[in-house]
């Protein structure tokens, strides 16, 4: 009987660990991060519009990324991320969440040549943000790229 598993009746237990046979609480993964409400003056929001996808991100003065979206991440697949409904989803969703950290005025930086453009900002505004301005950021050329050689025959 000496090959026993465990401990033994007579081996004394250390009294500082408490024992996890009778207790069934679950380990906790990690701190928890609890969300800060920060009174935010003015807020950036970059909404990035192609053809194929609609992204929306919210930022402090600084820079730093509060809150951010994309009609991926709202649930629309394929063809679908594309749309102006797309956007208007996707700007409302981040809209509630800056809302609830505390931002009220925003300036907008709009960007590409997708068809959610306005769809986007008009949804922000019904969703309760104030727009202070709206810039369209979008990368034009000045003088294009360097056109082909002449053709040789």
């Amino acid at each position: 009987m000496a090959d026993q598993k465990g401990p033994s009746p007579s081996s004394p237990q250390q009294p500082d660990k408490p024992s996890s046979e009778g207790s069934a609480q679950p380990k906790p993964s990690g701190p928890k991060k609890k969300k800060v409400i920060r009174d935010i003056g003015v807020a950036r929001i970059y909404i990035q519009s192609s053809f194929n996808n609609t992204t929306i991100n919210i930022t402090d003065e600084k820079g730093n990324t509060l809150v951010w979206a994309s009609a991926g991440s709202c649930g629309f697949k394929g063809t679908k991320k594309g749309t102006p409904f797309a956007a208007q989803m996707t700007a409302t969703q981040v809209a509630q969440k800056a809302l609830q950290l505390g931002v009220k005025q925003t300036v907008v930086y709009v960007k590409g040549p997708g068809s959610g453009r306005e769809t986007a900002i008009r949804a922000l505004q019904a969703a309760g943000l104030v727009i202070m301005a709206i810039r369209d950021v979008t990368p034009i050329p000045h003088d294009g790229c360097r056109p082909p050689k002449p053709r040789r025959v």
